[in-house]
């Protein structure tokens, strides 16, 4: 979209990105801007004030753009409401200091730095001369954030305890994933051209001391002085947070509620299911217990990965043409397993803005070589087929009728989240989980959005069990209490349970936009169907909700009621 004099609300959005990119190559890389790929970005405090004087600029043009003629158009009223809202969060986050203690098990800047360089272009020499640049930047953008939190240290803003010595072990793991006295990015760099296999060696040890000398840091410097902070953030910070992950001001009481409403029923369906697989089972995680032993398994790394293409391939085929209308470059994903290091949740990342880099996901294999299929098959509708490479790749496809800002940088964590979890809800609602196996497999994965939302609330604001819980009835909620329920109440393995709670621990508000997305997204669904009686078409409405591009759950039930 070309820029002008006097620009709409999507040019405004647009130009934010350019310059967002600017600042943020790891960005540029995941939108596949192939002048992002020698590079990284500034994670300093000067570096963190950028992007925010960066935010504050955009939204004075926004000002300015929506009083334009033309600004009231649908698709400029989405897209300004969009970027207003995300650059209000962000503003909110930044000028509270929230950057200055970022550490955690995922989504520091040192887990961006190390898992760009898994979607950084490596087919041709030049490629790789690019990747041996953006190593060598390695230990500066390390440097930056290590500044970042030792100002945090100065104003006496800690994170967590618990979070940290996880990500001091992270770190460690990167250091010497094998064993073998090299480190994640000596091993990345093996892949590269022996013509270049010096340089990328070099690069690859120079940013692996860099990692441990950040280590080194938060262990013997950043631990002691953090030691005693408190592992929960409190309601105001709490608010905060959930704001910026779900783009809007919850009613946090009301969610706790609703949370606890969705573990009772989804408690008795369970059971249901159970009954089917082990008669008189004790609970429905004993059930679970038993297929971990006796039900369908995959064996081998390399087979689960070619399993998990085959699922989302088959879906693709069944689902296109039926309930969904999907673009040929849509219709590609691959299968990848996670690097060593990585947390324990499967995810997802999207296509370039050309598709030259197909949507993946990633399986963290937790060191495991036999995967049971109950724990797969609605995991990867959520994270493949019809889950996040539906919702995201078809963003990318349809940029050009949106904006780049709304098909990329925009995202709303709970309304892609959300989409993610209804897609699996919707896989049950066609039929596509026929065995009690499977079906309890999904009710678990539900069970665990649900819990999600109990304990992150809950611990968080410490917040009273209600009394008709079967689990410590009116005492308040504590890190170790939430790490019991979740573990009693889920079929993941310990390390799991271990690393999930030290997810909610580092970034508190965004678990619960799981079940208050698909809240959203079926609410939505419900007044459109209202809406147009015996007339509604379920796979025009998919498309269309999948064409509208990100929005906050303020504006989401909203939208979704209009098509």
């Amino acid at each position: 979209m070309s820029q002008t004099n006097n620009p709409l609300p999507r040019q405004v959005a647009d130009a934010y990105v350019d310059d967002l990119v600017a600042l943020d190559p790891v960005t540029g890389t995941y939108l596949g801007v192939q002048d992002s790929s020698s590079r990284l970005p500034d994670y300093s405090p000067r570096g963190q004030e950028a992007l925010a004087r960066l935010a504050r600029d955009t939204l004075a043009k926004l000002d300015e753009a929506e009083r334009r003629p033309g600004a009231d158009s649908d698709i400029e009223r989405r897209c300004a409401r969009l970027l207003r809202e995300r650059l209000t969060a962000e503003l909110g986050v930044h000028e509270a200091d929230e950057g200055l203690r970022a550490v955690g098990n995922m989504s520091t800047p040192a887990h961006h730095v190390r898992e760009v360089f898994t979607v950084t272009p490596s087919r041709t020499d030049e490629d790789w001369a690019a990747i041996a640049e953006r190593l060598r930047a390695v230990p500066a953008a390390l440097a930056g954030y290590r500044e970042s939190l030792t100002l945090g240290l100065e104003r006496k803003l800690y994170a967590a305890p618990r979070p940290t010595a996880t990500f001091v072990d992270q770190l460690t793991q990167w250091s010497d994933p094998d064993g073998e006295g090299r480190g994640w990015f000596e091993g990345f760099v093996a892949a590269g051209p022996e013509a270049r296999r010096a340089e990328l060696d070099e690069a690859a040890r120079g940013a692996t001391a860099a990692v441990v000398e950040l280590r080194d840091w938060l262990r013997d410097v950043y631990t002691p002085a953090a030691e005693g902070a408190p592992n929960t953030v409190g309601r105001e910070r709490y608010a905060r947070w959930a704001r910026y992950y779900n783009g809007t001001d919850l009613d946090l009481d009301e969610a706790y509620a609703y949370g606890w409403a969705e573990y009772h029923r989804l408690l008795g369906e369970m059971k249901k299911e159970a009954e089917k697989i082990l008669p008189g089972a004790r609970t429905p995680w004993a059930a679970l217990a038993h297929l971990d032993e006796h039900g369908r398994h995959i064996e081998g790394v390399d087979e689960v990965r070619d399993w998990l293409q085959g699922l989302m391939d088959r879906a693709i085929e069944s689902l296109d043409g039926t309930h969904f209308e999907l673009a040929e470059r849509v219709r590609k994903v691959e299968s990848r397993i996670a690097p060593a290091g990585s947390a324990a949740a499967p995810y997802y990342t999207g296509p370039s803005e050309d598709f030259s880099r197909p949507g993946r996901t990633w399986l963290p294999t937790m060191g495991e070589t036999r995967f049971p299929v109950y724990d797969l098959v609605s995991t990867w509708y959520h994270e493949g087929v019809p889950g996040h490479h539906l919702q995201l790749a078809q963003w990318a496809h349809v940029a050009g009728d949106l904006s780049r800002y709304q098909a990329s940088v925009g995202i709303v964590s709970a309304n892609a989240e959300g989409w993610a979890l209804y897609a699996e809800r919707l896989m049950d609602e066609l039929g596509f989980l026929t065995d009690a196996e499977q079906r309890l497999g999904y009710l678990d994965a539900q069970m665990m959005r649900a819990v999600r939302v109990i304990v992150d609330i809950g611990m968080h604001l410490e917040l009273e069990i209600p009394a008709d819980s079967p689990f410590h009835p009116g005492e308040r909620w504590t890190p170790e209490l939430a790490q019991e329920f979740f573990g009693g109440h889920s079929s993941r393995p310990a390390d799991f349970v271990e690393s999930e709670l030290t997810r909610y621990l580092s970034i508190p508000g965004q678990a619960i936009g799981y079940k208050l997305g698909e809240r959203a997204w079926l609410l939505g669904r419900e007044r459109a169907r209202e809406r147009h009686g015996d007339a509604f078409d379920l796979k025009s409405w998919h498309m269309a909700a999948l064409s509208q591009g990100s929005l906050g759950l303020d504006d989401l039930v909203d939208e979704l009621a209009r098509l």
